[in-house]
């Protein structure tokens, strides 16, 4: 198909916070206070795009390994700006959910999780999506084993059937992936959903990402030839 289209579902892999924060002599906790508001201003772009999903990883489940003062300011940081936005969100109809295993978070971020997404369950204008200890490699081996606990005599599985049990089960395809901070790789991030999705990658560092280089992303998918593994003649005949 020629895409024409908006994007109905757009992740986005918010990379540069650090950097940003080296580069101006600050510590790079101040980036990752930066990218919460760049955050901020995705979904309010978003809503305004008629985007119908959109799903930020913030946090994946390698990020561990980062230095510890770093993972310990991302947790507090996680639930401060989700006490302050969630009220922002549900005003504008955005609907919040988490993917990925939350079980490793502390129980005050995990009630912090629960609330937010109880408040903001019946809202449509928007879904986003926060992946947080989130992998893609996580995602379908869990997805697996969720089929092995239906049945454990099962011995072939469909792709329909193991993306049902995806996180992302209830979402629409996966139209375009975005990468700020100009490495060129998708880092374990929706690995299955991302096989025939759009692919972005800018130069621009997450904080400095605000709504002109959103909109250059969402023109650059508009003008290109989605051919789910047809050629471009036969894409254009239908």
């Amino acid at each position: 198909m020629n895409s024409g289209d908006r994007a109905k579902h757009i992740a986005i892999i918010m990379d540069g916070n650090g950097r940003w924060a080296q580069a101006r002599g600050k510590k790079r906790t101040s980036g990752h206070k930066v990218g919460v508001e760049r955050a901020r201003e995705a979904v309010e772009a978003s809503v305004e795009l008629g985007v119908k999903s959109l799903t930020l990883f913030a946090f994946s489940s390698e990020n561990w390994n980062r230095p510890e003062d770093e993972v310990s300011y991302l947790m507090e940081l996680f639930i401060i700006a989700l006490n302050r936005e969630v009220k922002m969100l549900n005003k504008h109809g955005v609907k919040l959910k988490f993917i990925g295993d939350v079980k490793a978070f502390n129980p005050k971020l995990q009630s912090s999780i629960v609330k937010a997404e109880a408040l903001t369950a019946r809202n449509d204008k928007l879904r986003l999506n926060i992946a947080a200890n989130y992998g893609g490699r996580w995602d379908i081996v869990n997805a697996v084993n969720q089929l092995l606990s239906q049945d454990n005599r099962v011995n072939a599985i469909s792709e329909q059937a193991l993306e049902a049990e995806l996180a992302t089960a209830d979402l629409p395809p996966l139209d375009l992936l975005i990468r700020t901070g100009g490495e060129k790789r998708i880092s374990n991030f929706l690995i299955w959903q991302a096989a025939y999705s759009e692919l972005y990658f800018s130069d621009t560092l997450w904080p400095d990402f605000g709504r002109e280089e959103l909109n250059q992303a969402m023109l650059s998918y508009t003008e290109r030839q989605r051919r789910f593994g047809l050629t471009g003649e036969q894409v254009s005949k239908n």
